[in-house]
């Protein structure tokens, strides 16, 4: 299980949802090179400041090396139940190593440019003990960026094994949820959406200029 000092003790666990086919891609996410370090690498250097522990959901060889020590998890369920089933493993595996937290926080694997205070704003919500948290821009729900409450865990595996859509949307509208809103990120060549993620060759290449263009502004 990767870590991230000093104390961690207040932060929620993340899981890395990497379980789905990539069929657009063509090969696993999580292995994909941008900027010469893997996609993986990225999500994982962007989240270590934020949570208590990381570990990745995962049902195939990613054909890569992974970071030292990060935890790897098969889907809770058997058989493919979509995106459901990895937050599904997120919250078991979030009841067996923080057991006090009362969410979990979900990235996917292919949104490298999430912003650095995610988890921060997303546990800014009122009444946020009960209620997932959901990353939000332009206007768009990103409802696989979100904080989940462990304490739904029985309810959403009963949906995963009855329900026969499986969409990620109709469970969170079973319970209360807020919209958190994040900014677009300002570059020279035009406003980047913080959850631009890639499914495709030309949308990796299309993340290689973006990333350019990151690093320009920074310098």
């Amino acid at each position: 299980m990767v870590t991230n000092a000093p104390d961690t003790t207040q932060r929620p666990p993340a899981v890395i949802l990497a379980g789905g086919r990539s069929s657009r891609m063509g090969r696993p996410k999580a292995g994909l090179v941008l900027g010469g370090r893997t996609i993986l690498d990225h999500i994982v250097e962007r989240l270590a400041p934020q949570v208590g522990n990381i570990a990745l959901n995962l049902n195939a060889d990613p054909g890569i090396g992974l970071p030292p020590g990060l935890a790897v998890l098969a889907d809770a369920v058997p058989g493919y139940f979509g995106p459901l089933a990895g937050v599904l493993t997120a919250m078991r595996h979030a009841t067996e190593v923080a057991p006090h937290a009362t969410h979990v926080l979900t990235v996917p694997t292919d949104t490298p440019f999430f912003p650095d205070d995610l988890v921060v704003r997303l546990s800014s919500v009122p009444d946020p003990e009960g209620t997932i948290a959901v990353a939000w821009s332009g206007g768009e729900m990103h409802p696989l960026f979100a904080l989940w409450p462990v304490a739904i865990t029985d309810d959403l595996e009963g949906w995963i094994r009855t329900d026969t859509k499986l969409r990620v949307r109709a469970f969170i509208a079973r319970h209360p949820s807020a919209a958190v809103d994040f900014p677009m990120i300002a570059t020279k060549a035009g406003p980047l959406d913080p959850f631009f993620n890639i499914n495709t060759p030309d949308e990796l290449r299309e993340a290689e200029a973006w990333l350019q263009r990151l690093k320009d502004r920074k310098a």
